[in-house]
């Protein structure tokens, strides 16, 4: 009995000599094919391919710029027929190639023998499946995965059309690698890539579709909105992921192993990382803070754009985005502007001069606060005496707002303004520090007052006699 450590050569070799032969068989299939080639039927089949190619070049260069300006008239079409206007602009020739080659070729069939006309219908199938897929494909939203998506099908389709598919899967198969019970080939990788994109799509499909149903819902919360979509999406792509490996036969056992040092690295390098996600789905369960919230995180002020799993991002009043991690929104100290309700107190300070009768001053920066807009009426502004200063009556004005989102800076600028109108209006004074300086006599800066006063008096310092000397 041979020891596993024997069978793998013998594995290999069975793989490289099965390889061989395979390769051996479409080298022969490939002479076959140009010896064929050379035959005066084929010949003019060819030819004629070749011609049908020159003519839907001419045609496209003669058709493309007259639909080219066509298209640009086309003013206020939806977005989707311009970009199918043109994708057809850029495939016309493939488009005038099966216009014109399956014409010659039912003719050809119905006027001479069906092997004399077996290329040319080969190469109308050809040209209709590139261009049938190079339409499918422009359904797909990401360039580099549609570039993919295309290049493969156009291969897969061209080695069905051909008869190569059972010679091309039995050489991707050959090539493998033995890991334990497991036998892993490039086929089953290729296949395992299709399917997982393919559900991978149906997933993205219905979360989406869901994700636009659960975010109409009026009775549910906008966090709970975003948990039900996060949650979603995560068993549509994990069961995707994991049943594309079930359908090309991937043993899913020998991921415990791989799913144990994920834990492992979770536990040490991923500290932070987890604890944002886990911080994240606290946030959406205790809805302290949801999409739209006015918040002030330490000197960051704005609203929330949207919840993340690792991060929240917040859109202030000069235009800046901020990501903040979601531990620091559990660990630190929030001003949830619009936590319960959106209504919002705002305080102003500002002081008038003594002379000023104080009842009259409250009186008038209520009614000026109450002519600003924004201003709640039904919560009406008050204003209170909060201290005598040293050159002032120091009042204190408070105002509600229901809309925090339009910003604080700018309500309390504009209930400024009304201020300064409405004392200017009438009569009351905003008083500013003012200090007078008075030198005293016999002091140094008194006595150099008067000598600069008496300029003829000689200095009793001596500095002048020894400025002289």
């Amino acid at each position: 009995m041979s020891s596993p450590a024997e069978a793998t050569p013998d594995l290999a070799n069975d793989a490289i000599e099965q390889a061989q032969t395979i390769a051996i068989g479409l080298w022969e299939q490939a002479q076959l094919f140009v010896a064929g080639l050379l035959r005066p039927w084929s010949l003019y089949q060819v030819g004629i391919i070749l011609g049908l190619w020159v003519a839907a070049t001419v045609l496209a260069r003669i058709f493309g710029p007259h639909l080219h300006n066509w298209m640009r008239t086309r003013e206020g079409w939806p977005k989707w027929r311009m970009r199918f206007l043109v994708m057809m602009h850029r495939r016309l020739r493939l488009i005038f190639m099966v216009l014109l080659i399956w014409p010659v070729y039912l003719v050809m069939q119905e006027v001479t023998w069906p092997s004399r006309s077996y290329l040319i219908g080969v190469m109308a199938s050809l040209a209709t499946a590139w261009l049938f897929i190079a339409i499918i494909t422009r359904l797909i939203g990401n360039a580099f995965l549609r570039g993919i998506v295309r290049y493969a099908a156009w291969t897969w389709v061209t080695l069905s059309i051909l008869g190569l598919t059972e010679d091309t899967i039995q050489i991707l198969d050959s090539a493998a690698v033995n890991m334990g019970e497991m036998r892993l080939s490039v086929w089953m990788v290729l296949q395992a890539i299709a399917v997982i994109a393919l559900l991978m799509f149906l997933a993205r499909f219905v979360s989406t579709t869901s994700a636009s149903r659960i975010r109409s819902n009026k009775d549910i919360s906008p966090s709970m909105q975003v948990l039900a979509v996060k949650v979603i999406q995560i068993l549509l792509y994990g069961a995707a992921f994991f049943i594309g490996l079930r359908a090309v036969g991937v043993d899913l056992t020998g991921l415990a192993v791989l799913s144990g040092a994920i834990g492992v690295g979770l536990g040490f390098g991923l500290q932070k990382v987890v604890s944002n996600l886990v911080s994240g789905v606290i946030i959406l369960l205790d809805k302290s803070i949801k999409p739209g919230d006015v918040i002030s995180l330490g000197e960051t002020f704005g609203w929330i754009n949207s919840l993340g799993a690792r991060y929240i991002s917040i859109t202030t009043r000069d235009g800046k985005e901020y990501l903040i991690p979601n531990e620091d929104l559990i660990t630190g100290q929030v001003v949830n502007w619009s936590h319960s309700n959106e209504f919002v107190r705002l305080d102003i300070y500002f002081g008038t001069a003594y002379g000023d009768d104080p009842h009259q001053v409250r009186k008038v920066a209520i009614e000026a606060a109450k002519g600003v807009e924004r201003v709640l009426s039904f919560k009406a502004p008050v204003c209170h005496i909060v201290g005598f200063g040293d050159s002032s009556v120091d009042y204190i004005l408070r105002f509600w707002i229901s809309d925090p989102t339009g910003g604080l800076t700018n309500i309390r600028g504009n209930v400024y303004l009304a201020l300064w109108d409405a004392f200017q209006e009438h009569g009351i004074s905003i008083p500013f520090p003012q200090r007078e300086v008075k030198v005293l006599e016999g002091s140094e800066l008194g006595t150099r007052a008067l000598d600069r006063g008496n300029p003829g008096k000689a200095p009793q310092d001596g500095t002048a006699e020894e400025q002289g000397g």
